[in-house]
């Protein structure tokens, strides 16, 4: 990665260089995390402290019911912890009979939710700092009120024009019947008395006291599956990580039931290709990744599922090298190809990472799948609940079809390069589908190509939906566009706005003489800070 700033794009922000760092989607939340850095705490802290500002300032990509996964370095091991939930015990298939898709929101579409015992889990094993301590900025941002951000004020009234009569929803996030826009102040003291429960209890309030029965007696309510049993019996898995190496690094991602695989599919199908001969912004370096994506979408989809139920096709199984390589031999350098696979819908997801100086490194990601999840927000305590249950299939079969305790497919990722066995690189890229994309996309930018993690981030991005379908932004230069439709490729622009499916990135890199740069995505209202 070269330091020396060269604006290839049209962002005029430089990486930011410091010693201790933490970058997100949201300034006041990187200022959490911030302020736990200065106080002593290390990178663990500096993410729990993020995480939980990020469900108050940023209530349309994750929440206090949000799922939530981390990679990170202790100083001397990596690991991974999956806390996504299960799907409560009353799932069975049957309930769903008649539907030949899983709800997509309302209480039908709500797993158990992770991210407050991902934050118990991390703080208990690695944390410096006292749990309620992490707390304060969420605690106070949520009691005295904040100033709505740009993209998020977008975006809010976005989910509550789809989400105003779901329960509760409406009286949590709608003050005076609408959403808040940009600048207007939001509070949400319920929200602050559930993070102060919280706080004491280091999370068990959430899952086995007051709080855990409000969300049962809503489900209730509702006539919704979830119950106190369910919530009671969740622990998170430190599950560890897998990874595939390309040229001198490797790329780690947390293993199923999330997509990182496909990142990793995608990555070695390019090793086993001419990509090395192109530089970044070349349309056939575009192409040859278009073409992999998709063939590695076309297994995800057809096998991915909670890791347990992969039994016909493993893990291993779809990262085995001489696999990736016949896959790679499909390529053709002059023509798009169609790789049958499904797509699932565009998300809500908050990404931060966080690093300090004695050397920790912090990927985490939670999100509540689309914007505002489910809609569902239970009454008197500000926790608005996930939809990852849309993420199971009702296909008879399927490794993901719906089931008892089963986790969910998940789109959420947070990625780690690793080169010869020592940390390089956390980093992820918020939105749906263009998660597993965007980690091929930094990876190439930052490690074959040098581009520093600022530059790598203002890259004009592109996103494979569907057939040969590809969306881009308006920043792709129109020659790049006219090539690969050339090639069969179906080009979509879409305005920079319209969808937020271009994700959002944020990337800590460690220098070679010590410290860290970081860059932080401009379509984005967050930042890179650090001291």
């Amino acid at each position: 990665m070269h330091l020396h700033h060269d604006p290839l794009y049209a962002s005029r922000r430089s990486p930011v260089l410091a010693d201790a760092m933490v970058s997100t989607s949201q300034p006041l939340a990187a200022q959490a995390g911030l302020a736990m850095l200065a106080r002593g705490g290390n990178a663990v802290d500096a993410a729990i402290a993020t995480a939980a500002a990020l469900t108050v300032v940023e209530p349309t990509g994750n929440g206090l019911g949000s799922d939530a996964f981390c990679i990170l370095w202790d100083g001397t091991e990596l690991h991974g912890l999956n806390a996504s939930g299960p799907a409560p015990m009353g799932w069975t298939p049957e309930r769903f009979a008649g539907q030949d898709k899983m709800p997509f929101r309302g209480w039908d579409s709500v797993t158990v939710p992770g991210a407050v015992a991902a934050w118990a889990a991390l703080s208990e094993r690695f944390g410096k700092l006292d749990f309620a301590t992490l707390l304060e900025p969420a605690v106070r941002y949520a009691e005295n009120g904040f100033a709505v951000s740009p993209v998020i004020g977008k975006l809010w009234e976005i989910g509550a024009e789809a989400l105003a009569d779901q329960p509760g929803f409406a009286q949590g996030f709608m003050p005076g019947g609408r959403a808040p826009r940009a600048g207007e102040r939001f509070a949400n003291p319920a929200m602050a008395a559930s993070l102060a429960r919280i706080a004491e209890t280091k999370g068990r309030d959430f899952y086995e006291g007051a709080l855990a029965e409000k969300i049962a007696a809503f489900a209730r309510d509702h006539g919704a599956a979830l119950n106190e049993a369910d919530l009671a019996g969740f622990v998170p898995e430190w599950c560890g990580t897998i990874s595939t190496g390309f040229d001198d690094v490797a790329l780690h991602e947390i293993p199923p039931n999330g997509q990182g695989i496909a990142a990793l599919m995608a990555l070695g199908i390019l090793d086993h290709t001419p990509v090395r001969d192109f530089g970044p912004d070349d349309p056939h370096a575009l192409h040859l990744q278009i073409e992999a994506i998709k063939l590695a979408f076309a297994d995800l989809y057809a096998y991915v599922a909670d890791r347990p139920h992969m039994a016909d096709v493993t893990p291993e199984a779809l990262l085995d090298p001489a696999y990736l390589a016949s896959r790679a031999g499909m390529i053709r350098a002059d023509s798009a190809q169609d790789h049958k696979s499904g797509v699932p819908k565009h998300g809500g997801t908050v990404y931060l990472t966080t690093a300090d100086s004695s050397g920790m490194m912090v990927s985490f990601i939670q999100s509540n799948y689309a914007g505002f999840g489910s809609g569902v927000v239970v009454p008197e305590t500000g926790i608005s609940l996930q939809n990852r249950g849309a993420g199971f299939s009702l296909k008879p079969g399927h490794p993901n079809l719906v089931a008892p305790g089963k986790r969910p497919f998940h789109t959420i990722i947070p990625g780690f390069l690793m080169k010869n066995g020592a940390p390089l690189m956390s980093f992820g890229v918020m939105g749906g589908p263009m998660q597993a994309q965007g980690h091929v996309m930094m990876t190439l930018r930052t490690q074959l190509w040098g581009q520093d993690v600022q530059s790598a981030v203002d890259a004009p991005r592109w996103r494979f939906t569907q057939g040969v379908t590809v969306a881009c932004e308006t920043a792709l230069p129109c020659e790049t566009r006219d090539y690969l439709s050339g090639l069969g490729h179906d080009i979509v622009v879409e305005a920079p706005d319209s969808a937020f499916g271009f994700g959002g990135a944020q990337l800590i890199h460690r220098l070679p003489s010590g410290g860290y740069a970081a860059g932080s995505d401009p379509r984005k209202d967050g930042q890179a800070v650090g001291f």
